[in-house]
């Protein structure tokens, strides 16, 4: 019998990453398709080794890369899987996986998936980040990548969804080893999100998601940006970082927890006020020159 799902992944320069993903999935048996951006690695030969279907694409923003990934891999099952290629499958999802069957899952639009999150090797229990549900499962057609996102990438699969709470995928990005690497990154992820709150701000964008604290993990997201939005800046960094490490209890993460809620959960976001606030300058600059 024919497997009912295909992997999808994201790849760039991805040498490093992509050989413990692809290993975790291979005795699955499904078709892997891999949208890369123009590495310059290892990347293309090791997906190749493993049977993967490459396309190119330039990187723009990851919604945008997932939805022509969706768009233009000639996918030939019932359901697709979407993942990055710093995430590895472990043995209990992957069993959740093997025992999948199209005939139990009719009335299902997509399953969320739990994600376990490192950083310098420390798995980030606390501060909100466990349990983490991700939707990385959904019928091929019917799920969609999020292109109102500028950076924060989600699916969305109109119709009911289902919770697999146990098994995990386990997600550890090793080049943010370096904590150069890490900054440069968040760096330009926070002109994205800056971007992308000011257009908000001026009604050029909405969310796709209904904000709602009692739906599905994506509705539960949306209301907690909806609530974000509406907190004073440079107010709201100190807020979250707070509620992070007392009231999630990140503070129970150690050393390198601390590191991590302190960049993610404040320096990152104290970075993207700062830049809101710039771009607004520049707008009132240009309108005061007409």
């Amino acid at each position: 019998m024919s497997v009912p799902y295909s992997f999808i992944i994201l790849t760039y320069n991805e040498e490093m990453h992509l050989p413990r993903l692809l290993q975790s999935i291979t005795d699955l048996n499904a078709p892997i398709f891999i949208l890369d951006s123009g590495s310059t690695d290892e990347t293309i030969n090791i997906g190749e080794k493993f049977g993967a279907t490459f396309l190119q694409n330039s990187f723009e923003n990851h919604p945008k890369q997932w939805d022509f990934a969706l768009k233009n891999f000639p996918i030939q099952t019932p359901w697709v899987i979407c993942l990055d290629a710093d995430q590895i499958v472990t043995h209990e999802l992957k069993q959740h996986l093997i025992n999948f069957r199209e005939e139990d899952y009719k009335n299902i639009a997509g399953i969320y998936f739990n994600r376990k999150n490192f950083f310098k090797g420390k798995w980030i229990k606390h501060g909100g980040y466990y349990p983490f549900y991700l939707l990385k499962m959904f019928r091929y057609g019917v799920g969609y990548s999020d292109t109102n996102e500028n950076m924060d990438h989600r699916f969305v699969a109109p119709g009911n969804t289902e919770i697999w709470k146990d098994g995990y995928l386990l997600e550890e990005n090793l080049k943010e080893n370096n904590i150069s690497f890490w900054i440069d990154k968040h760096n330009h992820y926070s002109d994205l999100v800056a971007q992308e709150e000011a257009a908000r701000m001026h009604s050029f964008r909405a969310q796709t998601e209904n904000p709602n604290f009692w739906g599905s993990p994506n509705e539960r997201k949306a209301w907690r940006k909806q609530l974000w939005w509406g907190l004073p800046r440079y107010v709201r960094p100190a807020l979250y970082f707070t509620q992070r490490m007392i009231f999630q209890l990140g503070i129970l993460d150690g050393r390198t927890g601390v590191i991590f809620h302190f960049l993610q959960g404040f320096w990152f976001r104290l970075i993207v006020d700062i830049k809101i606030d710039e771009l607004i300058k520049q707008q009132n600059d240009t309108e005061q020159t007409k």
